[in-house]
């Protein structure tokens, strides 16, 4: 089953992936929140290779679930440094903004960097943790740190 599938059919069930957070005990903004980071988590996981998470012809809740409570405990342990701003108080900014342009900006500037910054920047742009990358490659952990984030500041300033 393609990505784009597998996301179809877990969305449908939105609304149960909504009562699972709120049974940890979340309120409802942070439930909504945590439920859109899964579906980005899997989607990221599943475009990397990852096995698919169907079992059968059904969705495999506890891969669900275990990805949902991974995610609330992520947040219960950063906690101290999380604040929620309701909705309502943020401003909106209301700007045109051309996202295919954006991107093909963004695209073209990746595509003259030297390789070495444009290749570290897209695997740890991927998911992989800079740590473990340093680990595999046997790069210097603040070489890494220093060269995805040169490359990150550069691209924040094209937008």
């Amino acid at each position: 089953m393609t990505t784009n599938n597998t996301l179809i059919l877990i969305a449908k069930k939105h609304k149960t992936w909504i009562d699972i957070v709120n049974s940890f005990g979340c309120g409802k903004e942070t439930s909504q929140d945590i439920v859109q980071e899964m579906y980005i988590k899997i989607h990221r996981y599943l475009e990397n290779g990852g096995k698919d998470i169907m079992y059968k012809d059904e969705i495999n809740y506890y891969f669900i679930f275990k990805t949902l409570n991974s995610i609330f405990i992520d947040l219960k342990r950063k906690g101290k440094n999380i604040t929620i701003i309701p909705i309502e108080n943020l401003e909106m900014n209301h700007t045109d903004v051309n996202y295919d342009e954006a991107y093909e900006k963004i695209k073209d500037s990746l595509s003259n960097m030297f390789w070495y910054d444009r290749k570290v920047f897209e695997i740890v742009n991927s998911g992989e943790s800079i740590a473990e990358f340093s680990r595999k490659s046997f790069i210097q952990y603040y070489s890494l740190y220093n060269t995805y984030h040169k490359v990150k500041d550069k691209l924040k300033k094209l937008l």
